[in-house]
């Protein structure tokens, strides 16, 4: 009975994850409060920070929310942090929040619009590297005005509908037959390699997109919210923000796009996938059946969604209001007035942002442990007793190292609260705030690409729906985006050193 009972408890701990990840996870808990004993708050604080990035970089073996979550109750049982620390994390990134649980499912009801236009960029551009560029581009371009989440939202939303339709008939079916497209038992034998071969392709676009949202999102004082953060704590406007980051945001925008032709053109890196042509038949045939059987109520559909992208671009970038808001009012014209009003037809919408707003909270928590346990003030007490003309660079390279392992948003607020204070004190001058004020802004932008926890929009598209889909893990993500973090970083580095 004891035996069956123990069993009964072992499998029911992390479900369906495997035996030596669920002992790891317990080997933490265990030893987390014992090392807080011998080695005090600090090193079990970093070691925490260690614990929680593994359960992301195995999120294909089990999703990051319960492991997570539960190194972060335990923190707060510790005393690492508080639950009135973690609560103000949470209120201080809220709008972050509201966007996850309402943007993202406004962009779920705009896929048919998505698939249709996407399709048709698709099947129209044969080079792989140009489409590649186009991805990466269009992503910054709508990154430097929109949110970045909101931009990698639709790219999952586009790439979710291409692998369904390929999957789908892949597997026998027809377009309008049910089919768990999460499930390769059914895909015939001589569709596999083709199946890989796609599954290469989205996972190059994604990254290419997701690459783009940086470039463009440390542009201005939208694309990302701490850059809004900075341009208040330094009295800069909408241009002024550009102007002062342009000498190095335009070098990193230029060297990206430049680095995005050459992994193409070259392959390395798990790069240069092109679209198999029996895929490329199956989307073109899939395209012109729904152009062909697209009913009156079908093409006011499109209509209405197509209204709504306008109306959510307009918005956005005049910011009429929190972007969350935006959403939810996109939310209520596109099923108000494509007759979307049963509470299970809406639920559906919201399935794929939850967990993921649930497992940012919980990473908001570990946040707590990091502003608790002040496990960032050596770094910046070391770079602030360095010679002045050297400051700017090493706030670049600390930032980007500590943003690639927490949130961007934290690691910004910490460091220019920190400089503001030296300002203050008259220990630096104005001109010299500014440059540190830029360091600050592209070192959390830039560097960050290096691992997906070192941006929400990256760590949204390891947590998604299609991540697993195309086999997209953690260390493939780091992998991919490796010579994105050189060149990126590089150039950053050396325009602050050499251009400012």
């Amino acid at each position: 009975m004891q035996d069956s009972t123990a069993s009964a408890l072992w499998a029911n701990f992390l479900g369906s994850a495997p035996d030596w990840y669920k002992q790891t996870i317990l080997a933490f808990l265990v030893l987390n409060p014992i090392l807080l004993l011998v080695v005090g708050p600090t090193v079990t604080g970093w070691l925490l920070v260690g614990e929680f990035i593994f359960t992301l970089a195995m999120a294909l073996q089990c999703y990051p929310l319960q492991p997570g979550g539960l190194l972060a109750i335990e923190a707060v049982v510790l005393g690492l942090t508080t639950p009135e620390t973690v609560r103000a994390e949470i209120f201080g990134a809220f709008p972050v929040v509201l966007l996850l649980m309402f943007m993202v499912a406004g962009i779920y009801f705009m896929r048919e619009l998505l698939l249709f236009v996407f399709t048709k960029l698709l099947l129209g551009i044969r080079s792989k590297a140009v489409l590649s560029l186009m991805f990466c581009g269009v992503s910054a371009l709508l990154s430097a005005f929109l949110d970045a989440l909101t931009v990698i939202a639709v790219i999952i939303s586009v790439a979710v509908g291409f692998y369904a339709v390929y999957h789908k008939v892949a597997s026998g079916k027809q377009q309008p037959d049910n089919h768990a497209h999460d499930s390769d038992d059914a895909v015939h034998d001589h569709h596999r390699l083709d199946l890989e071969g796609f599954r290469a392709l989205l996972r190059s676009l994604l990254m290419h997109a997701a690459i783009g949202t940086a470039l463009g999102g440390v542009c201005t004082m939208v694309g990302e919210p701490q850059n809004l953060l900075i341009a208040s704590k330094m009295g800069w406007d909408f241009t002024t923000f550009i102007v002062k980051m342009a000498p190095v945001t335009m070098p990193v925008l230029v060297m990206g796009l430049l680095t995005c032709i050459v992994l193409e053109l070259t392959g390395w890196f798990g790069y240069g996938a092109k679209l198999p042509e029996s895929v490329r038949g199956i989307l073109y045939a899939f395209d012109q059946e729904q152009s062909a059987g697209r009913s009156q109520r079908e093409t006011q559909r499109l209509v209405v969604q197509a209204i709504a992208a306008v109306f959510l671009v307009i918005a956005l970038a005049f910011h009429l209001a929190e972007v969350g808001l935006i959403g939810l009012a996109i939310i209520v014209l596109q099923t108000a007035l494509n007759g979307v009003v049963e509470e299970h037809q809406i639920g559906r919408a919201f399935e794929e942002a939850l967990p993921f707003t649930a497992l940012l909270v919980v990473f908001f928590g570990i946040v707590g442990v990091i502003h608790d346990q002040h496990l960032f003030a050596p770094v910046i007490a070391w770079v602030l007793t360095q010679p002045v003309s050297t400051q700017p660079g090493l706030f670049f390279i600390a930032n980007g190292l500590l943003s690639a392992i927490s949130d961007n948003v934290f690691v910004a607020t910490i460091y220019i609260n920190e400089v503001e204070a030296a300002y203050d004190s008259g220990a630096i001058t104005r001109e010299h705030l500014d440059l540190l004020a830029i360091a600050i802004n592209t070192g959390t932008n830039i560097p960050s690409v290096a691992t997906p926890n070192g941006q929400a929009a990256f760590l949204f598209l390891l947590t998604s729906a299609i991540a697993p889909l195309v086999r997209l893990s953690y260390v493939r993500m780091v992998v991919m985006a490796l010579p994105y973090t050189i060149v990126m970083s590089i150039t950053g580095w050396a325009s602050i050193n050499f251009l400012l």
